[in-house]
Parts: C-alpha cells; sequence; structure tokens
C-alpha cells in the first residue's frame, strides 16, 4: 500500500512536470506572436506617425497658400476698385479733353478764317495793283512776300545813279500807287529803299544807309504829293544789307538797287479783327453753356 502510495505521487509529479513544460511553451509561443504583433504594431506607429508629420507639414504649406491667395483676392478686389476709379476718373479726363479739344478747333477755325479774310485782302489788293500799275516793265514787280503786298521798283526807273532825285518817269507809275494806296484807307506803305555794296563817293551823303533812306523820304513826298495820306506812309532806309543776290556783277548790282513799297495792313487793326472772331467764339460758348445747364435742369426736374 505504501509502495502503491509513493508510486501513484510519483506518477502526480511526473504528469504534472509534463503538463508544465507543454503550458510554458505555449506561453512562449504566444509571447513570441505578441512580440511580433508589437514589433509590427511599432513600425506601423512609426510610419503613420512619419505620414502625420508630412501631413501637418502639407496642411501647414496649404494655410499659407490659403493665407497668400487671401491676400491676392484682397489685393485683386483693391486694384479693381482703383481700376474702377481711375476708369471713371480717366473717361471724365478725356471727356473733359475732347471738350477742350473741340474749343481748341474752333477757336484754331476763328482765327483760320481771320487769316483767311486777310488772305482775300491780300489777293483782292495785288490784283488792283496789277490793274493799275501794270506787269509791261520788266524793272516793276508785284508779289506778294510772307503775307504782305510789294511792289518792288528798280532805281532805273526811279533814280538816276547815285541820286536821290526821282525822274521824270517815277510821278506816272508813283501816281498809280498813290491811286492803289487812297483806295486802302486801313492799310499803311512802307517804302524801303535799297542799294548795292558800292561805297557812296559824291560827298553830299555819307553812306548808303543816307543815300537808301534819302531815296525811300523822295518817293514817300512824291506819293504825298500825288494824294497819299502822309499818316499812311512810312520811310525805311537798308543801305546795301539785303541784297536779293550777291553783288558781284554789274547787273547784280543794278538788281540789288531798288525800291519796295509795302502795302501793310494796320497791326492793330489785324489783331482787332481776331479779337472780335475770339469775342465771338466766347460769346458762342457762353450760349452753348447755358443751353447745357437749362437742358440738365430740365433733366433733373
Amino acid at each position: 500500500m505504501k509502495k502503491f502510495l509513493i508510486l501513484v505521487a510519483c506518477s502526480s509529479l511526473l504528469f504534472s512536470s509534463c503538463v508544465s513544460s507543454k503550458k510554458y511553451a505555449e506561453l512562449e509561443t504566444k509571447q513570441k506572436n505578441t512580440q511580433d504583433l508589437l514589433n509590427t504594431c511599432t513600425v506601423k506607429l512609426n510610419s503613420c506617425e512619419s505620414d502625420k508629420s508630412v501631413a501637418n507639414g502639407r496642411i501647414s504649406s496649404l494655410e499659407e497658400q490659403l493665407k497668400d491667395l487671401k491676400n491676392d483676392k484682397n489685393e485683386l478686389i483693391q486694384s479693381s476698385k482703383d481700376l474702377t476709379m481711375l476708369t471713371q476718373l480717366g473717361a471724365t479726363n478725356l471727356e473733359k479733353s475732347l471738350e477742350s479739344l473741340k474749343e481748341k478747333d474752333l477757336k484754331i477755325t476763328r482765327l483760320q478764317d481771320a487769316l483767311t479774310k486777310k488772305d482775300s485782302v491780300t489777293l483782292a489788293l495785288v490784283t488792283s495793283l496789277k490793274k493799275e500799275v501794270g506787269l509791261d516793265d520788266e524793272d516793276i514787280e508785284i508779289n506778294v512776300e510772307k503775307g504782305v503786298v510789294f511792289i518792288s521798283l528798280s532805281d532805273k526807273v526811279l533814280f538816276k545813279s547815285g541820286s536821290y532825285n526821282l525822274s521824270s518817269r517815277a510821278n506816272e507809275i508813283l501816281g498809280k500807287v498813290a491811286t492803289v494806296i487812297n483806295g486802302k484807307p486801313d492799310f499803311e506803305a512802307l517804302v524801303e529803299g535799297h542799294t548795292d555794296s558800292d561805297p557812296y563817293k559824291s560827298g553830299i551823303l555819307i553812306d548808303n544807309w543816307d543815300l537808301s533812306a534819302k531815296r525811300s523820304t523822295a518817293v514817300v513826298r512824291k506819293l504825298v504829293e500825288l494824294g497819299a495820306n502822309p499818316a499812311q506812309m512810312i520811310a525805311a532806309g537798308r543801305a546795301e544789307f539785303v541784297p536779293l543776290v550777291p553783288n558781284d556783277s554789274a547787273k547784280n548790282k543794278s538788281t540789288n538797287r531798288r525800291t519796295k513799297i509795302y502795302i501793310l495792313p494796320k497791326i492793330d487793326q489785324f489783331y482787332e479783327m481776331i479779337e472780335s472772331e475770339m469775342k465771338n467764339l466766347s460769346e458762342g460758348e457762353k450760349e452753348v453753356e447755358e443751353e447745357e445747364e437749362e437742358e440738365e435742369e430740365k433733366e433733373g426736374n
């Protein structure tokens, strides 16, 4: 019996020992699997952390971009407002500029009208002179210079060489000129004497200035004697200093010895004519402005 009990106890111990080893192996396997699972989770966690970090970086970048886009949007809105204001201002300025251009065009038209009137008078004067004086003589020229009518007479027609005494033929020619001047009371006659470059040697006069001035005053006196109004007459001497051609031959010197008679519109009267046109223009502009104001008042009502 005692041996049996001992055998049973040993068997129990042996059996107990076998069960514990098996359970341990199972636990060890389970622990290993758990560790592998933990390692796998750790790797995934690290990967997720990395992805999170990248995502946070992208979020920050996107937030900066969004902030920049909002700023750009606000700037565009403000620019649009500024552009709208500038466009409105530009339209207003353009309208004013167009109005100003219209006014300037009208003023230019008025001035052109005034100049056209002057040109018409000039043409009529040339026609009158050519009719009265004639163009049969090559020593007589009637033309327009810078808008001014003039008669150019060779010294052979009016004077002897080196003299300021008028020839008998001068009476006939200057009488016709006096007739034209008398018909133009609003004009002035400028008589201008010219010589060649040869020095004056007579001794009676000092130089060519004296000779040219004496010749012009002699013509003026004769025109007055023939009926021209002395208040319209002007005498001037230019000596040899405004030649038509070089004084290098006898023929050229003869060309340069001449007397020019300019038939001039009185400057003050010409300006009065322009001022009159400008006054008419201003009155017309005032009437237009008043009409526009009346229309605006009607539209407002």
